[in-house]
């Protein structure tokens, strides 16, 4: 195999940056997917020099998503693995209050986004015989989803749906899809949540706190190593003690 090449969607993410710390010894490059200017992201690439690559992409827009892939392909280094990370906003919201405008933005963040991303760069790992996808999702597709998520719970199931779908057509090819699903995580992604409904998950979890982001990003860097090459179509689930 030749270089190794790690796209990182969300890289701007919590999630993202303590990845990138995990990893960034494996491979040749780290392209890092941001939609602004990003404290963290600019001390790695200070750090990292030529070795990170950021790209910035707005998956809200169609057509700057497009552009976000041709970007990719102007710097000549086209990805051998792939996290994908992006979700819309994680808040409480009643189905009843909600629209489709909100279940559409959550759809074209996480699943159209990764769509476009792997209709472009999933032959070239087939052709190379060799990739590894790595996709977040959420305890929400391995048990009873909690109420007033209705949109995210939507996009993620239809996260979890390409996996599958992906990791059955491409499995002869080398290619190893796979999902991680975390029950919550303490991290900026729950700034729209409420307080007490943070405190009331990690009460109710048998460690007595909610997952850190260091529970999690072992098993992404376990999928995107050779070590998980009999694994594909997997919904790996993070339960912190909990039974799913």
């Amino acid at each position: 195999m030749g270089k190794k090449i790690l796209l990182i969607t969300g890289a701007s993410s919590d999630v993202g940056d303590n990845l990138i710390n995990k990893v960034y010894k494996e491979f040749d490059y780290i392209i890092a997917h941001h939609i602004g200017d990003n404290e963290n992201l600019l001390k790695w690439k200070e750090k990292l020099g030529e070795k990170l690559i950021l790209i910035k992409g707005n998956f809200l827009d169609e057509s700057d998503t497009y552009k976000f892939v041709e970007d990719i392909k102007n710097t000549g280094k086209i990805p051998t693995h792939i996290v994908h990370l992006p979700a819309g906003k994680y808040e409480n919201i009643k189905f009843s209050k909600m629209n489709w405008e909100k279940f559409n933005t959550d759809i074209n963040i996480a699943v159209r986004s990764l769509v476009i991303i792997l209709n472009e760069f999933l032959p070239v790992m087939a052709k190379n015989k060799y990739g590894k996808v790595v996709v977040m999702l959420t305890s929400c597709t391995t048990n009873i989803p909690p109420k007033y998520v209705s949109s995210y719970v939507t996009s993620k199931y239809a996260l979890l749906g390409l996996v599958k779908a992906l990791a059955n057509e491409y499995a002869d090819k080398g290619i190893r899809i796979n999902g991680v699903s975390p029950t919550m995580m303490e991290t900026k992604f729950l700034k729209n949540i409420p307080e007490l409904i943070v405190k009331q998950n990690a009460m109710n979890s048998p460690t007595g706190t909610n997952l850190s982001i260091d529970d999690v990003t072992p098993m992404f860097e376990f999928l995107l190593s050779d070590k998980s090459d009999a694994i594909t179509g997997q919904n790996i689930a993070i339960t912190n003690g909990n039974l799913m």
